[in-house]
């Protein structure tokens, strides 16, 4: 169960929820309650009195406690990350308002699927980092959903539909999913017509794991369905397939923007167009509590702009 930090609500009488999960950030950094109360100059009651306040406001027990150390629950665990999240944040915009601007200052950290990160989000960030001399990027390039609180993520690129969540999403743009082929491939072994004739042809498949796959279309009209895809290769590398596929090694079925050159050129021939399934959408994911933060707002503005200045998603 994942619990958030609610900023408003019922709190105890008397408790400074701030200072609170820093003193409960402290403790566990220090790995005792004195170690905490001298880093912050406090005392030892006060400290065991905080950490009880926000062990009640939350309704649950943060820390184990034994005669040697300090050890965090499941659900401490949680709270952990995410207040010390919470109060980089918190100091981040204390730093901009103090000094009178909104200028973003310290480490955004960017997660994005390896291809679209690496040729649509890379090439960005120079000129980003320009803007923000203050600013540093990591770009965390992974093929699969991150979870933004366990991996300390700001912004996160995300294709497909969304689980219901805490996080907020800005809608991009949609991603649509082609078939393709090298025009000496379907010369060699004829076009096909219907998605069920894919079984006798050689498939080149994009999975997270080896062998068989499958890939969505719509047919004759109705609702989208999946087809299983026996692999002739599989490459864990959307490049390698479109590589592969050129050199008339097979089917493939990728983004439409990796292949627009490609198509526009020859070297690739879209087929089975009236059974592609509909476009995913592609959405930035941020955490609520990291909204305010100024190099969280600048960076999906930039995002967007740069985007919308290119339309690098248009078939």
């Amino acid at each position: 169960m994942r619990y958030f930090l609610a900023l408003s609500g019922r709190i105890e009488p008397g408790m400074d929820q701030f200072a609170s999960l820093a003193t409960f950030v402290q403790v566990i950094d220090a790995g005792s309650l004195s170690g905490a109360a001298r880093s912050a100059r406090s005392s030892l009651t006060s400290v065991s009195r905080q950490l009880s306040a926000l062990e009640r406001h939350f309704g649950t027990q943060l820390v184990k406690r034994t005669t040697r150390r300090l050890a965090l629950t499941e659900e401490g665990r949680i709270l952990y990350a995410r207040a010390k999240a919470i109060l980089a944040e918190l100091g981040e915009v204390e730093r901009a308002l103090s000094a009178g601007k909104a200028e973003p200052t310290g480490r955004l950290r960017l997660s994005a699927p390896n291809l679209l990160g690496r040729l649509l989000v890379a090439p960005l960030l120079p000129e980003f980092l320009r803007r923000h001399p203050s600013l540093s990027v990591d770009l965390m390039l992974a093929d699969r959903p991150v979870d933004m609180i366990e991996e300390d993520i700001h912004l996160a690129l995300r294709v497909g539909r969304l689980p219901d969540s805490q996080l907020v999403a800005r809608k991009l743009a949609d991603i649509r999913m082609i078939v393709c082929a090298a025009p000496a491939y379907l010369e060699r072994h004829g076009t096909p017509r219907d998605p069920e004739e894919l079984d006798t042809h050689d498939c080149l498949v994009f999975s997270s794991a080896p062998g068989a796959g499958t890939w969505r279309f719509r047919i004759d009209g109705s609702a989208e369905c999946k087809i299983p895809i026996s692999a002739k290769l599989w490459i864990n590398s959307l490049d390698a397939l479109v590589t592969a596929a050129r050199e008339g090694g097979g089917i493939v079925r990728v983004p439409s923007w990796q292949v627009r050159d490609d198509l526009a050129a020859g070297r690739l021939r879209r087929i089975l167009q009236a059974q592609e399934a509909a476009p995913a959408p592609l959405h930035l994911l941020f955490d609520a509590s990291r909204l305010a933060a100024p190099k969280t707002r600048i960076f999906a503005d930039y995002l967007t702009e740069q985007w919308r200045a290119s339309d690098p998603f248009t078939d």
